[in-house]
């Protein structure tokens, strides 16, 4: 599965699902990556205060992979609509 996120919130709310999808808890990830339960919560709430390497200990724990693109063009239909 391939989520675009252009927001904190967006890229929140995308772990949230990954992580749910594979039936683990803030607290399983906790563990794996040795963060607070809070640090996770705060991440998926989209906290622009994240730091970069809280991101990819987290991406890891989920086995995902982070790239950057090119922003499509956008229609009528704003990809933050999508997810708001």
């Amino acid at each position: 599965m391939e989520i675009k996120a252009r927001t904190a919130e967006q890229l929140g709310m995308a772990i949230r699902r990954f992580r749910k999808s594979k039936g683990l808890t803030q607290k399983d990830i906790s563990k794996r990556t040795n963060l607070r339960t809070a640090t996770i919560s705060s991440l998926e709430n989209g906290d622009s205060g994240t730091q970069l390497r809280t991101l990819v200990r987290v991406l890891v724990a989920l086995d995902l992979e982070f790239f950057l693109q090119d922003r499509a063009e956008s229609n009528s239909v704003d990809i933050e609509d999508i997810f708001l």
